[in-house]
């Protein structure tokens, strides 16, 4: 087994984990926590699939899933922002309508076809860099490339701009933020929206990009899930995020990989065609999303990790608090 193949694989399947994770991110910041990540991801991969199959673009495709996921994540924003219900019941529920949508409209796509691919190429001299040109710069997607640019700018902008300042206002002191003319539910509004344009970016990068094809709900394989544990993993920050989603992806394919060859890094493999074992490996990374999501839940660990101050808190003008 080549670990140089397994880390390059790794980069492009934690590419859908990082837009997912810091489309969610965002989302946080402003206070609303969406756990329909999973849904909206189907959304966008079922979306995009079926665009690119009709039209041969799979550019328009990328388009369609970041549109209708986003608006899939205004039902949620109006549901917690407006309503202001509970934001984990709301988000769940967007889960179930996502999902059910998507293998309604998505039924027969799983035999229409092979499909036009974004396209995949290397940068060239960064290539040729030993160890790390062949993992992060030879033969990727191009939507691995923008992840590469997703996460500086995701960063500067949320801590050194002022919309990114605003962003933290409204997350952390919504009141006060209100005070000084800051529109508290327009924010949330749109950076719910901006949460749901990069989890359809995800579902696209899945089905025309890493795995190309629809294969109904197995298409995400949980990786939504996944993304809102690396949000906590994270502490909400996109460098750690991407470190984060790498990683996974990284582990992912290991996971795979390492039932296969009968020899492993020279000795003798015991996850050969083991099915406990397989087992068990694969039901790692989800292990770890629910040890992260109940850690999380606790209250004082989440101000030390340093979430969001009124992070699940509905913002009501007037009351006194948060």
């Amino acid at each position: 087994m080549d670990l140089i193949i397994v880390l390059q694989a790794g980069v492009a399947t934690g590419t859908v984990l990082l837009f997912a994770t810091i489309g969610e991110l965002f989302a946080e910041r402003s206070g609303v926590m969406n756990l329909g990540v999973e849904g909206m991801m189907l959304m966008g991969a079922m979306s995009a699939f079926s665009v690119a199959i009709a039209t041969g673009s799979p550019w328009l495709g990328v388009l369609v899933a970041m549109l209708a996921a986003a608006l899939l994540s205004q039902i949620h924003a109006f549901i917690t922002i407006t309503l202001q219900a509970d934001q984990v019941v709301s988000g769940l529920a967007l889960t179930f309508l996502g999902t059910g949508i998507s293998l309604v409209l998505g039924e027969g796509l799983s035999k229409a076809g092979t499909v036009a691919m974004l396209p995949k190429f290397s940068i060239p001299l960064l290539a040729q860099i030993p160890v790390v040109g062949p993992i992060f710069f030879a033969n990727h997607s191009i939507l691995v490339y923008f992840g590469y640019l997703l996460t500086p700018l995701a960063w500067y902008y949320i801590n050194h701009t002022r919309p990114g300042m605003h962003l933290r206002a409204v997350g952390e002191y919504p009141a006060a933020a209100d005070a000084l003319g800051i529109n508290v539910f327009r924010l949330r509004y749109f950076y719910v929206f901006v949460g749901g344009l990069l989890a359809g970016l995800a579902g696209a990068t899945i089905s025309l990009a890493v795995a190309p094809g629809w294969f109904s709900e197995m298409t995400t394989a949980g990786q939504g899930w996944i993304a809102i544990g690396l949000v906590i993993f994270a502490q909400w920050d996109p460098l750690r995020a991407a470190l984060g989603a790498y990683a996974f992806g990284a582990l992912r394919r290991l996971i795979l990989d390492i039932q296969g060859p009968t020899v492993l890094f020279g000795f003798a493999n015991p996850f050969y065609y083991n099915p406990y074992w397989g087992f068990f490996l694969q039901m790692l990374p989800y292990a770890f999303t629910i040890i992260v999501l109940v850690i999380g839940s606790r209250e004082a660990i989440r101000k030390r990790l340093g979430a969001p101050a009124a992070l699940g808190i509905p913002y009501i003008r007037g009351e006194r608090g948060l």
